[in-house]
């Protein structure tokens, strides 16, 4: 039985891999053979995850063959033979997921099974983000795409690979803490780096051949102006109800400038204090009513994008001047109105940073929080303050391993691994599609 599943899984992807090449998509045909070698190997990961990719084919095969059956019936056509073939197909496929998971099978795919939820379950998240991507957008919105039309879901499947191989790696809090400035500067950079090829004249970079500002004031104040385009702002909501305010600390272009400046100052000498919310009041006030004040004077675009720029030149600014010498995210946690909203409405989703009964007051975790949630009084409260972004700097340096997240519903150590799972998706999935 330990060679009979492979090679059934093999047949089954075999057959749906045969049915995408005539529909044409390529990169589908060469994701699905990347499969086969899945069913071949030892990672307990991959059991689930052709489990997954197995149980969207048979769906497939019950679409297609009520869709062929149907235009028999209406060309009062034969339609036994084609529907016995179908059946015939769908039961292979289907035989294929149930071995997956006999005891043989589980004894041969047990290589990390302590891990393989996690890895699955960021294989199979970013693949779903994308593929959804991919179908619903009115242009080629992976790059993959551009280059080489029809080749999409090949990027996919790398970069979900890439996210299950990266969620596994996380699972460490030491791990996580070391690797999240860079994985975030690394996104910074890929973000950057097509604009700039965009602006060199490969409009091709730019995705839908249009310049959009990145300066996050105007995720909000953007479509405020122009009373339309509101993709980014929808798209900043829908992480806020994924992960919490976790945007602003592995998903935000500018953050990661922010970010890298404050850790040039070494150690953290100080954290902005209450103006922490003052300063963003201040700046989210004026970005609503600015942009509705340039709209109803009818001011021209292209003055509101150099206003736009002078803004964003502004937390430049501040984080060469104050965030290299405080150690702390100046820009993020005085300036940008985009961190406040996604702190506040970050407190209406089930995510928090808190400690447990082990918590002996140390201030260990207020020393490498660079958001200012973690002074004396919410140590106290025994609770991240409201600027708390779920970075989770904090939970690498307990000691006493009583910093963790919560999630309601879930215990202490689901909900980190379910937080890393959504947030390493999101970083790969923006990643594979960082130049809207």
């Amino acid at each position: 039985m330990h060679r009979i599943t492979p090679l059934l899984v093999t047949l089954a992807l075999l057959l749906f891999a045969a049915h995408t090449l005539r529909l044409g998509d390529l990169g589908l045909v060469a994701a699905l053979l990347g499969c086969i070698a899945l069913a071949w190997t030892r990672w307990a990961w991959a059991r689930w995850t052709l489990t997954a990719v197995l149980g969207w084919g048979a769906v497939v095969w019950v679409q297609t063959g009520s869709r062929l059956v149907a235009m028999r019936l209406a060309m009062d056509a034969p339609w036994e033979r084609l529907a016995l073939i179908m059946a015939a197909v769908t039961l292979v496929t289907v035989a294929a997921m149930g071995c997956l998971h006999l005891p043989a099978a589980r004894r041969r795919h047990a290589t990390g099974a302590e891990t393989a939820a996690v890895r699955a379950g960021a294989v199979l998240l970013t693949a779903l983000l994308l593929g959804v991507a991919r179908a619903k957008a009115g242009f080629p919105i992976l790059l993959l795409d551009r280059f080489a039309p029809g080749w999409g879901w090949l990027q996919i499947a790398g970069m979900a690979w890439y996210a299950g191989w990266l969620a596994q790696a996380v699972l460490d809090p030491r791990r996580h803490r070391r690797w999240r400035p860079w994985l975030w500067a690394g996104f910074s950079a890929l973000f950057f780096g097509q604009l700039l090829l965009g602006l060199a004249g490969w409009t091709v970079f730019l995705m839908t051949g249009t310049l959009h500002l990145p300066v996050p004031a105007l995720i909000l104040g953007g479509p405020l102006f122009r009373g339309e385009g509101l993709f980014m702002l929808i798209l900043f909501l829908s992480t806020v109800v994924l992960v919490g305010p976790a945007w602003c600390s592995h998903l935000c272009y500018i953050g990661a400038w922010d970010d890298q400046a404050s850790r040039r100052a070494g150690r953290i000498k100080g954290s902005a204090g209450r103006w922490i919310w003052l300063g963003r009041g201040a700046t989210l006030a004026l970005t609503v009513i600015v942009a509705l004040g340039l709209r109803a004077a009818g001011v021209p675009g292209t003055t509101a994008v150099w206003i736009a720029a002078g803004f964003g030149l502004l937390g430049v600014g501040a984080m060469l001047a104050l965030s290299t010498r405080m150690g702390s995210m100046i820009h993020c946690t005085t300036l940008c109105p985009m961190g406040l909203v996604g702190n506040l409405l970050g407190r209406c989703t089930p995510w928090r940073m808190a400690m447990g009964q082990g918590c002996t007051r140390c201030g260990a975790c207020s020393r490498v929080c660079r958001y200012g949630a973690l002074e004396t009084a919410d140590i106290e409260r025994g609770r991240a303050g409201l600027s708390c972004t779920l970075c989770g700097d904090c939970v690498a340096v307990c000691r006493h391993a009583a910093m963790e997240y919560r999630c309601t519903g879930l215990s202490a150590g689901t909900a980190r691994r379910v937080f890393i799972v959504l947030v390493i998706s999101l970083h790969a999935a923006f990643a594979a599609v960082a130049r809207l």
